[in-house]
């Protein structure tokens, strides 16, 4: 596997935490409240995100990527550590809300805080594999997700043709299928359109990660430690764990491995506060999960990054 130094692991992640915070004092201090952060969430997620997903996948060399083994890792893993959750909600003690807020926290990954570590860590490579990651996995992962919350979730259930129909639309999904499909056909990014795309690319991460600052919420995640312990000891330390194993089984190595652990290492994603809002989660418990995560990745992911490779 791609060996990574503990120094060059701290100087990537400091900043990315350092604007995170920036995030978090922007709101609590109400020089940007609640009126600016909810619109530039959906600039975020539908126009700013999916420009650098094209960029990247676009104009990556994707011939040094072990494609099958991060096809196989990557779902397998995260399907695994779903079937554990589920197993574990008797544990749990929670109803099919919190429940739903619990599984999410679990299987979800914050590609905000992935781009920017695989960027920073390995540079274009690490771009060209985070997304393919994203390709592989955002689909199950919403799947898994909207599954849940039509089981336990409190809305009416979405139908089979409602489901295929919000991943169908997914804008990281399509945005990362017409990446590659530039990158496959040999078209690559085409004058004006791919200039406008890399100056949109360039404002994603910086304000994706103010973002995820601005949601976070300590009040109530203090009000529920247990679920809120679960949710993180298997995302943080369970879901890393299994899937060095896998790499390792499946001879997965190198940025391959390095991208598909570091994706499966980091804290659930700001989207899944949306979607407990939307399919009948238990929302203000689903804030508190991604506020403990976020804070505790600050040592998870260097330490897993530092002993995994």
């Amino acid at each position: 596997m791609t060996e990574v130094a503990p120094l060059q692991v701290v100087l990537v992640i400091l900043p990315v935490f350092l604007l995170i915070f920036v995030g978090y004092v922007t709101r609590v201090s109400g020089f940007l409240d609640r009126g600016f952060w909810d619109p530039a969430e959906r600039l975020i997620f539908f126009v700013l995100f999916p420009a650098l997903l094209i960029v990247a996948t676009a104009e990556a060399d994707l011939g040094g990527l072990d494609i099958p083994g991060m096809a196989a890792t990557l779902p397998a893993c995260i399907v695994a550590i779903a079937l554990v959750t589920r197993l574990l909600r008797p544990v749990i003690g929670l109803d099919g809300p919190g429940f739903t807020s619990v599984f999410q926290g679990v299987v979800r990954q914050n590609t905000y805080i992935g781009l920017a570590l695989a960027g920073g860590l390995f540079g274009a490579a690490g771009l060209a594999a985070a997304g393919l990651a994203l390709a592989i996995v955002i689909p199950v992962i919403n799947l898994l997700s909207i599954l849940a919350l039509a089981r336990y979730g409190s809305a009416a259930q979405p139908t089979l043709r409602g489901t295929l129909g919000l991943l169908l639309r997914n804008p990281l999904i399509l945005a990362c299928a017409f990446g590659i499909a530039l990158n496959a056909t040999g078209v690559g990014l085409p004058p004006v359109a791919g200039d406008l795309l890399r100056l949109l690319s360039k404002a994603a991460l910086p304000l994706g990660l103010l973002a995820v600052g601005a949601g976070l919420e300590f009040a109530i995640a203090r009000a529920s430690l247990r679920p809120v312990a679960l949710a993180a000891g298997l995302r943080l330390v369970a879901l890393p764990a299994l899937t060095v194993l896998a790499c390792k089984l499946v001879g997965v190595v190198g940025v391959s491995a390095a991208v598909a652990v570091l994706f499966n290492s980091t804290p659930s994603a700001p989207n899944a506060y949306i979607l407990a809002r939307l399919l009948g989660g238990d929302a203000r418990l689903m804030a508190g999960i991604l506020t403990v995560e976020t804070a505790l990745a600050m040592v998870t992911l260097p330490l897993v990054l530092v002993l995994a490779f």
